[in-house]
């Protein structure tokens, strides 16, 4: 007998965590934090609607902090198993996983500080100590599609998704758990990439499943038919004709090094100006040594770059700013100048210090590069908010505000059916999930429409019996 139980990842693109329990064995896919709206934020502090203790093995799909940022806090209440991942992603969480700690610290010294809390004194979800107990967890495996055992009567096997390096979509394989004995394959996809985007590999066509959880945060639109490359050379030249500065909130991991990979491009075909561009992520700083690192993940372009000797994520004049004293002198530069800074929805780090600056300056540009979800400062301002609140501050919104949608390290509707199309046999059943309620539906009817399978839209707590 077996079931799956969805503690996340379900009417929201944030928190997954998806619970297998197989003949007495249980395993957690993805292990995320909730951002966003208070509701789903007020989560991560909740007792666990599962035994962390009785938890046999943790599969991480990919590094980013809404699949790992709730690892150490599932290591601080008792969890001491193993964490299976890819070899890339383990990279990744030793950077991630301090670095969301931290946070956390800093957070909760704020409230104390500025007595905003109810509770005396406001602790921190998790503490860097717990992120190194995370940490020394963690086991991995290549991107090879090759079964490891990760407990009794489980394997996993870890294929490229293409959504950031190191990603994977994960089939698990559960030993005579159905009725008849027999096993039962269950594929995760983890968060699909979309196909011919730089550094990364298109994700690995779909090894054949009983069942599949499929993401849909795209799963009503479609990326922008203008490329990224277009998009982005018109609004760095209209900044630079209003002499504005330009502030991109991105993702450290992923985004920050695709942002960084076109502007290199486009400086050298002459399309944009050379302008100093300052990463002010400590965090994308060493994710992007780590993004060269890992050679069996990148695809023909990036690699025949490195063989060249070029670095094809620095860009002419680019800098970063590692300490804080060097984060604040970016205050001091005038003139147009790319400022990349985390995080990519405007929750938090060090882009809030800059947002202040740039959000009421009419010269200035704001450029979204990726998905911003719902309750975040990002898609407040997205959706048209002339004001918004940052550090107790309402601050107006007079800045230019630009999306560009072909950034994306997400698939769309269609590439998710481009994807799907390589599955050769027929699921029992598709779970629509990682995406917003419309579009977990959208993407739902998309595949009823396409191959007539049979698609469910789980809930929060949502348990499904596996045949």
């Amino acid at each position: 007998m077996a079931r799956i139980t969805f503690f996340g990842g379900v009417g929201s693109v944030t928190g997954s965590k998806y619970l297998l329990n197989s003949n007495g064995r249980n395993v957690l896919i993805d292990c995320g934090l909730f951002q966003g709206e208070r509701e789903l934020r007020e989560r991560n502090w909740q007792d666990p609607p599962f035994d962390p203790t009785a938890i046999d093995a943790v599969i991480i799909t990919h590094a980013h902090i809404d699949h790992t940022g709730w690892l150490p806090r599932l290591v601080k209440l008792g969890f001491d198993g193993p964490i299976y991942t890819s070899r890339a992603t383990g990279d990744l969480l030793k950077v991630l996983l301090p670095d969301s700690a931290r946070l956390q610290e800093e957070e909760a010294d704020y409230r104390n500080r500025h007595q905003l809390t109810s509770y005396s004194p406001a602790l921190p979800l998790y503490d860097e100590a717990d992120a190194a107990a995370a940490l020394k967890l963690v086991e991995t495996f290549a991107n090879d599609g090759v079964p490891h055992e990760v407990c009794e009567g489980i394997t996993a096997a870890f294929s490229v998704a293409g959504h950031i390096m190191g990603a994977s979509m994960v089939l698990v394989e559960m030993s005579g758990a159905a009725a008849d004995g027999s096993p039962i394959r269950f594929l995760f996809s983890g968060d699909l990439g979309h196909y011919d985007q730089p550094i990364v590999k298109d994700p690995a066509p779909p090894p054949d499943c009983d069942y599949l959880m499929c993401e849909s945060t795209y799963g009503d639109r479609l990326h922008s038919e203008s490329t990224a490359e277009d998009q982005i050379a018109r609004i760095i030249n209209e900044a630079v004709h209003r002499k504005g500065p330009i502030l991109i909130p991105a993702f450290a991991v992923g985004r920050t090094q695709e942002v960084l990979y076109m502007i290199r491009e486009l400086e050298e075909k002459g399309r944009i100006p050379v302008l100093p561009v300052i990463v002010d992520s400590p965090m994308a700083a060493q994710a992007t040594q780590i993004y060269n690192r890992w050679h069996e993940e990148h695809d023909r372009e990036y690699a025949s770059l490195l063989t060249q000797k070029k670095h094809p994520l620095r860009t002419a004049a680019m800098q970063t700013a590692a300490t804080r004293e060097e984060s604040k002198r970016l205050n001091e530069m005038r003139g147009p100048r790319i400022i990349i800074s985390a995080s990519g929805m405007l929750t938090g780090g060090r882009v809030l210090h800059h947002a202040m600056r740039i959000l009421p300056d009419e010269r200035a540009t704001l450029v979204f590069v990726g998905y911003q979800a719902a309750g975040t400062r990002g898609r407040l301002i997205q959706d048209g908010a002339r004001e918004i609140k940052i550090m107790r501050q309402m601050v107006p919104v007079r800045c230019v505000i630009e999306k560009v949608e072909g950034f994306s390290a997400h698939a769309d509707w269609k590439a998710v059916l481009r994807w799907l199309s390589g599955l050769k046999t027929t699921p029992k059943a598709v779970f629509t999930t990682h995406g917003e309620p419309a579009s977990a539906a959208a993407m739902a009817q998309h595949i009823r429409d396409r191959f007539g399978w049979r698609v469910l839209i789980p809930g929060y707590s949502d348990v499904f019996e596996l045949e």
